[in-house]
């Protein structure tokens, strides 16, 4: 570490370097009685730290695991600037004002005033670009540029919220910042206090960046690209763990299932409609008295016969455990005695136990600061995991609490903190408050692994923090049946994918309300694209369920979820992908295409998935007029018809725009040149084995690829080399396609089909041949099909045009 006093004019020198980073110098300057640390975490990414001179505070962190605040990259120090081969860091001596730039120099960001303290709040001031836009924060509402807008980090239950509420569930104090003249970078301010973020909301060239206490730690990752910075802030606060394959089917639920009774007649009409379904999800009226890790057997007679009949049909069960504990003396409910006799619950400033109204009446709270308590309480999902539930739902852990303004506990409130990675200590709510939540799924997670070593746990919170996408997936809280609210879910699922929560979606129709039926139907097409596609509703609004509005509506709903269904090869692919690298599943447009960032046009409700399927959504949904969607520049099909698109090109080349008249049939998608899209045949839930072969849709154009990938579904053998996976890719002659190359099978896993059915778009005609043995082709207006045995070997097929083709 490189010591440098400014204020004394003393130059420390080089203290003696632990052993794992001893190719790595950190840069620690003094000035005007404070301190910065800045460290080289890895090329792209830097930990900067400030604290008043002597009072370091703890090198603690609930989002950043120690190993990675450890690790260190090389790094060159000279004078009071810290440079790796992607980025410099340059601390003034006077102000500890800090400037970030790229290898050629250019500022990435600037401090434009030293930071600021009152008391124990402080204020950082970074600059903010003409042409910069900004995303992330989690689920936030206002769009999906963050730009111009301002906001509270301070997880709230926010019923009712509309697209200016602020704060709301989820605390993710991290942006990307994309478009400035050095590129793009992200910023993580590591401080769980209530924090603030001012993106050129009060000052259009300033982002104001604060927290009310705690620690000035925050990291800087720099791009050039929005796809660096997300891995890069993954590599930081972890990547969303691969999911069970079920999770990406359609998923049923309601504001309550009131008995065992509806939850078959739901079942069996999901199934007599032929809408292909793999969840049900119990809310809290399945307990007796609303009371967490019970189930009232007069409603649920035969509970675990119901979850293992349901997982005969294809359905899994998702049940709902929320954090508070029923404040039940003697009257022998476990999780309250075995919490009270174990001294597991927070309790107020004066040492009594604090007691609030939540659902089961008084209610107590686990203390999950603690790693004891966080695994104490995974033991109480013993009966719910014996009974088969898939798994569970975490709600009201912001926490909610009723009957009082703030809707959550006193900032008083004690938590006692004690574990790994931190001192043991207690500290109160204004500290702990943003990461209960976090804590509370995390407990969830680690103890549905331990009570089910080799299965992939599946957890469902509602409030969370940097981070804790390592241990759940979310949604979007409490949303309304309206189109702003439809909008809503596209803007917030994109920036919590941007944020690290790649497994998000929002509740289809509508929590409360009710939507209408061509709300809901437009609702189901677009979730048919999201990460998570959930259908749910409050108990006092009107139903939702698929076939509500009668035979029409739901013919339209039933073919999207039959297309995800269809998809669920490259969709799983692209899951795959998403729990290796941290790139979000759903992506806005400019994550895979840069250049349509400052294009003019009005993306909001434009998306991809994996970057190769494009949904090109109506910025008003509501309108029955034409709207223009923007195509970035290379190519397209269409995803419904198999034919080549063109479009009026922009003046910059960046995109070309298509004029589309809305159908309420028809969302429009979109397929990239160049991608090789695996199909399968239709199946009613992703436990059944299609049955046919797999379908490699083809659509020739530039860097021709695509991914196989498979593996259980469930357990977590494919950590351990147990899957299978291959790459294919494809040759052109300018617009024709010469070859398409399979190759060898990795992983020890066998996939389910055994034959490949290969779909060729946009030719008139192909001739095939295997190491020069002739294929027999189908061609037809459209394109060419042929079907082959699958094969663990590599494959190359050798395409020429057909006889009387050009």
């Amino acid at each position: 570490m490189r010591r440098i006093d400014y204020g004394l004019g003393i130059v420390a020198g080089m203290l003696a370097l632990a052993p794992q980073i001893a190719h790595a110098r950190d840069l620690d300057v003094f000035a005007n009685g404070q301190e910065i640390s800045v460290a080289a975490l890895s090329d792209n990414i830097v930990r900067i730290r400030v604290w008043p001179k002597g009072q370091e505070p703890r090198d603690e962190s609930w989002a950043v695991a120690r190993k990675i605040r450890d690790g260190r990259a090389e790094a060159q120090v000279d004078g009071a600037s810290l440079s790796t081969d992607r980025m410099t860091v340059v601390v003034d001596p006077k102000t500890l004002a800090v400037r970030v730039l790229d290898p050629q120099g250019k500022v990435i960001v600037s401090d434009v005033d030293p930071i600021e303290r009152k008391g124990t709040a402080f204020t950082i001031d970074k600059s903010l670009d003409l042409g910069e836009h900004i995303f992330g924060m989690g689920d936030k509402t206002g769009g999906v540029d963050r730009r111009g807008k301002s906001f509270t980090n301070w997880n709230t239950d926010a019923y009712g919220f509309d697209n200016a509420t602020d704060p709301i569930y989820k605390s993710i104090p991290f942006y990307v910042s994309v478009g400035g003249k050095g590129g793009a970078y992200g910023l993580l301010l590591d401080n769980t206090y209530r924090s603030w973020f001012d993106f050129g909301h009060r000052n259009a060239n300033r982002i104001e960046i604060g927290a009310v206490d705690g620690p000035v730690d925050y990291y800087v990752i720099a791009g050039p690209t929005m796809r660096d910075v997300v891995r890069g802030y993954t590599h930081l606060t972890g990547k969303a763990p691969m999911p069970p394959r079920w999770m990406l089917g359609y998923q049923q639920s309601r504001w309550s299932y009131m008995s065992e009774k509806e939850v078959r007649d739901l079942a069996a009409r999901l199934r007599k409609d032929r809408v292909p379904t793999d969840v049900i999800w119990l809310d809290i009226d399945f307990q007796d008295r609303n009371r967490p890790f019970t189930i009232n057997h007069e409603t649920f007679p035969h509970f675990k016969q119901m979850i293992g009949d349901l997982d005969a049909m294809g359905i899994k069960t998702v049940a709902i455990a929320d954090l508070h504990i029923a404040h039940a003396p003697d009257q022998g409910y476990a999780p309250f005695d075995q919490g009270m006799a174990q001294d597991r619950f927070v309790r107020n400033a004066d040492g009594s136990l604090y007691i609030a109204p939540v659902w089961p009446g008084p209610s107590v709270f686990p203390e999950f600061t603690q790693a004891s308590t966080r695994a104490w309480w995974g033991t109480l999902f013993k009966g719910l995991v014996d009974d088969g539930v898939a798994g569970i739902w975490n709600d009201m852990n912001e926490p909610a609490i009723f009957d009082t303004p703030t809707k959550t506990m006193p900032l008083t409130v004690r938590d006692r903190i004690s574990g790994p990675d931190h001192a043991t200590r207690v500290t109160d709510q204004r500290e702990i408050h943003n990461v209960f939540g976090m804590e509370n799924s995390r407990a969830t997670y680690e103890g549905l692994l331990k009570l089910r070593p080799n299965e992939r746990p599946f957890v469902m919170t509602r409030a969370s923090y940097a981070g804790g996408q390592r241990y759940a997936a979310t949604w979007t809280g409490d949303n309304s049946s309206t189109w702003e609210h439809l909008k809503l879910s596209v803007s917030q699922t994109l920036n919590l994918g941007l944020s690290g929560f790649s497994w998000a979606g929002a509740d289809v129709g509508g929590f409360t309300g009710g939507p209408s039926p061509e709300l809901l139907t437009r609702w189901f097409e677009y979730a048919t694209f999201a990460p998570i596609f959930r259908d749910h509703s409050q108990k006092d609004a009107p139903r939702s369920e698929p076939w509500v509005d009668g035979p029409e509506q739901l013919a339209i709903r039933r073919r999207y979820v039959d297309a995800r269904y269809r998809l669920m090869p490259y969709l799983y692919a692209v899951a795959a992908h998403t729990a290796a690298t941290g790139d979000p599943f759903m992506r806005p447009i400019a994550y895979d295409y840069p250049g349509v960032l400052d294009s003019g046009c009005d993306m909001s409700m434009q998306f991809t998935v994996g970057g190769a399927l494009l949904v090109a959504g109506n910025p008003k949904p509501e309108s029955p007029r034409s709207y223009s969607a923007c195509l970035p520049k290379g190519g397209w099909y269409d995803y419904w018809t198999g034919e080549k698109v063109t479009g009026k090109p922009f003046e910059d080349g960046s995109v070309s725009q298509l004029e589309i008249a809305p159908k309420l049939d028809t969302l429009p998608v979109f397929v990239r040149a160049g991608t090789i899209l695996p199909r399968q045949p239709l199946v009613q839930s992703t436990s059944e084995v299609p049955e046919g072969p797999l379908e490699l849709d083809v659509y020739p154009g530039p860097d021709c690829h695509g991914t196989l990938y498979d593996d259980d579904g469930h357990s977590l053998d494919f950590e351990r080399g147990d899957y299978a996976r291959q790459q294919i890719t494809c040759t052109m002659n300018g617009d024709r396609l010469t070859s398409l190359t399979i190759s060898a099978r990795e992983g020890t896993y066998v996939p389910w089909w055994k034959e490949m059915r290969v779909v060729i778009y946009g030719s008139d005609g192909y001739t095939a041949s295997i190491s020069g043995k002739p294929v027999a082709m189908s061609n037809s207006k459209l394109g060419s099909s042929f079907t082959i045995p699958a094969s663990a070997a590599a494959t190359s097929i050798v395409f020429s045009p057909a006889r009387g083709s050009q």
